[in-house]
């Protein structure tokens, strides 16, 4: 970031030192360091530019904070607070982007002065303390817009102290990403920030990288990827309300890549669209998952079969885990439909056709809808499926953008649901819905039968290296493939190898939290094990493990042997959680008396922790390491 900020005077006037001010709270510098100026007239500038942050309820205070993270308060005369606001008018509003000496507001000189009150308007930086090394002042008379201080900023060398609100985290993010008008869209998944930039060149990484409650910045996919861990969707509610005017319709995958390389622009933007898809659902069909291996370690007769399958209760809670499942397509549609800027009911509809009871039981029952040329055109079963969805809503957002270009007006609101659905409904059923399915449940059971026959070699490697993957978010492209896997064969043998590798990294961290005599280490790394253990390894891997890389390195190594156990018992899951919490996804819902999956489980989590904190322990840290620079920008695929 810059080291030097120009200040300018914000109205014509006399400049003096803030220890001239008639003001003993700003005199003594309580609010931190900065000048006055005795106005000359009534118009009011902007001495920074930034985003607007405060503006009080009284009108005579304003507050701008820079792309740096500098915040300037703009006081309009000494105890003018008394007034109400009458003698102020601003010409700008909360959130506003502002430039250096433009206009802001007008104070009525008269008015204050016929009050008795000194109308000296005080320039004060109010994070003194946190960012400014020091301040050179310029007193005497100036005109508004002339430079006359220049504040040099602190070295970035550690996380900014202040933990700040979901509020005030949001509008310091939105800052330094280049502000609203830079932001395209941005989405959310269980621990990122995800905007799509005009340009990513705009952001502040190290600004962003050293403040408390971020965890990393990276660039990937298309993405601008703010890590922030378990609060993730709490700070994106906050920043959603501070970009009022983002334009549902800019929402398509971002292709500013800057990249030459075609192929890698294609590739990073069907990640990014997968990802958009596919993440606001992901903790839905989680819970879900748990739901049912709970409910099959209930029926287990090694513990009296607490529940009969047959039973009501057993029925009924079964239907409402099978619910995120079986209309899998309808959610799917629906969030692939906000994430192109098309209308997300339309895709909904689509996806409740495709599974509608009638069609599902002509889909399982193989029933031939027409023969056309001596091939049969069957129904398939779309429940539980994904990736026939995503092409679906595609299709509905390209004709539905076509149909309104077309159409006149007053015939749209009818008109394009009726065409989009009928089209691509009968799209999807007849042509590429059995492709992409037939595909999809290939892939899924080619990649089952893979991890069987390479065993305890693909266990080892899988185990070792997929977190790597999550540091780059590149693990969004496995994340459908293990849910097209559960939904076409009911389980996922590389899900009970990736289980392991977020069992891994929370062991390494623990046994960081445990050997650290430093507070903030110990605070920090108990949480982050919690998260881990519960199937988010961000937190743990940002916070700390990548940080000291010995031990990421920890957690990985314990990690490969927890997969390899896990690959040579054949371990496999029948639902999509994962760490300790996906305990109960070991148990098979079909056969529940079947543990051999819960038993591999058990043991491969067992040597996952023991390795990882072993290793951890006695090579991966001590405190007198020195905690390394977050994770380094990582160029996307094809970028020079």
């Amino acid at each position: 970031m810059d080291k030097e900020i120009a200040i300018l005077a914000p109205a014509n006037g006399n400049v003096i030192a803030l220890s001239k001010t008639s003001d003993p709270i700003f005199s003594k510098e309580t609010m931190g360091q900065g000048f006055g100026l005795i106005p000359a007239d009534n118009q009011v500038v902007a001495p920074i530019s930034g985003q607007i942050t405060t503006i009080a309820e009284t009108k005579h205070a304003i507050g701008i904070t820079t792309a740096n993270g500098l915040e300037l308060l703009i006081h309009m005369g000494i105890d003018t607070v008394e007034l109400k606001g009458a003698p102020f008018t601003i010409s700008v509003h909360e959130q506003d982007t502002v430039k250096a000496g433009q206009p802001i507001a007008t104070m009525n000189l008269d008015s204050i002065k016929s009050n008795n009150l000194d109308p000296t308007i005080i320039v004060v930086i109010t994070n003194t303390n946190d960012i400014l090394e020091s301040l050179d002042i310029t007193p005497g008379e100036t005109k508004a817009a002339n430079t006359v201080a220049h504040a040099y900023l602190k070295p970035v060398t550690a996380a900014t102290s202040k933990k700040l609100s979901y509020e005030e985290l949001a509008a310091f993010i939105i800052a330094n990403v280049g502000g609203p008008e830079n932001i395209n869209n941005v989405i959310h998944c269980i621990t990122r920030l995800r905007f799509y930039l005009k340009d990513e060149s705009k952001a502040n990484d190290d600004v962003l990288r050293n403040q408390r409650g971020i965890l990393d910045i990276l660039h990937s996919s298309g993405q601008y990827q703010v890590v922030i861990g378990d609060g993730v969707a709490n700070l994106y509610d906050e920043v959603i309300k501070k970009l009022p005017n983002l334009d549902d319709s800019s929402t398509t995958t971002n292709n500013q890549n800057t990249g030459k390389n075609p192929v890698s622009r294609a590739i990073n933007n069907l990640i990014g669209f997968i990802t958009g898809s596919m993440s606001p659902v992901i903790g839905v069909i989680a819970a879900s998952g748990i739901i049912k291996g709970i409910l099959a370690l209930l029926t287990l007769p090694q513990l009296g079969s607490l529940l009969n399958v047959k039973s009501v209760p057993y029925i009924t809670i079964s239907a409402m885990a099978d619910a995120a499942f079986y209309f899998l397509p309808i959610w799917v549609g629906f969030s692939a439909a906000k994430r192109l800027g098309s209308d997300p009911i339309i895709a909904a509809v689509i996806g409740g056709i495709i599974t509608m009871p009638q069609l599902v039981t002509w889909g399982t029952a193989g029933k031939v809808m027409f023969n056309f040329a001596g091939l049969n055109f069957q129904f398939l079963n779309y429940t539980y499926s994904i990736f026939p969805m995503i092409l679906a809503a595609w299709l509905a957002c390209k004709l539905e953008k076509w149909l309104k270009k077309v159409l006149p007006t007053y015939l749209q609101m009818i008109f394009v649901p009726l065409i989009t659905v009928l089209i691509v409904a009968t799209i999807t059923l007849v042509i590429t819905g059995p492709v992409i399915q037939s595909i999809a449940n290939g892939i899924a059971v080619f990649i089952n039968w893979l991890v069987s026959v390479s065993g305890w070699l693909g266990g080892f490697i899988i185990g070792g290296f997929y977190q790597v993957l999550v540091i780059f978010g590149f693990h969004w492209g496995v994340v459908p493939l293990v849910a097209q896997q559960i939904a076409s064969t009911g389980q996922s043998a590389i899900n009970a190898i990736i289980c392991s590798t977020m069992i891994g990294q929370g062991a390494a961290v623990l046994a960081v939290a445990i050997k650290s005599k430093k507070t903030d280490i110990k605070e920090l790394g108990f949480a982050a094990m919690i998260s881990a253990f519960c199937g988010v390894t961000e937190p743990a891997m940002y916070g700390i493990n990548l940080r000291y890389r010995r031990v990421f390195i920890s957690g990985s190594i314990g990690a490969a042997f927890g997969g390899l156990i896990t690959g040579l018992m054949h371990g496999t899951m029948y639902g999509f959680t994962g760490g300790l919490i996906g305990f109960s996804s070991f148990f098979n819902p079909k056969n529940p008396s079947n543990l051999s999956s819960f038993y591999t489980f058990l043991i491969a989590s067992a040597v996952t922790i023991i390795i990882a904190f072993i290793v951890t322990w006695f090579w991966g840290y001590n405190d007198s390491m020195a905690m390394g620079k977050k994770v380094a920008k990582a160029k996307r695929p094809g970028t020079i």
